[in-house]
C-alpha cells in the first residue's frame, strides 16, 4: 500500500474534480484519476493525466458544459 509522502497517510485511487486557476480564467475537469491521501487529502496525478489537463488548460478540447458560477468577496462582507 502506498503512503503519502507529505504526511504518510494512505493513498487510494479515486475519480477527482481538477480545479484549474490562472489569474481570472478559471476551468474544471471532472473524473481525473488521481491518488488521493485519505488523512491529508493530498492529490498526485500521474504525467500522463498532467498532459492531458494540459490539453484543456491550451482549450485544445472542446467543454462538455459551461456552469454559471456566484462569486463573493470576503472584504465587503455582503455590503
Amino acid at each position: 500500500m502506498s503512503k503519502c509522502v507529505f504526511c504518510g497517510g494512505e493513498i487510494k485511487k479515486e475519480l477527482v474534480t481538477f480545479v484549474y486557476e490562472d489569474a481570472d480564467k478559471y476551468f474544471f475537469v471532472e473524473h481525473v484519476p488521481a491518488e488521493v491521501c485519505s488523512k491529508c487529502g493530498e492529490r498526485t496525478f500521474s504525467p500522463d493525466v498532467t498532459d492531458e489537463i494540459l490539453k484543456f488548460a491550451k482549450h485544445k478540447i472542446k467543454p462538455q458544459k459551461t456552469v454559471e458560477v456566484p462569486v463573493f468577496d470576503f472584504a465587503s462582507k455582503g455590503e
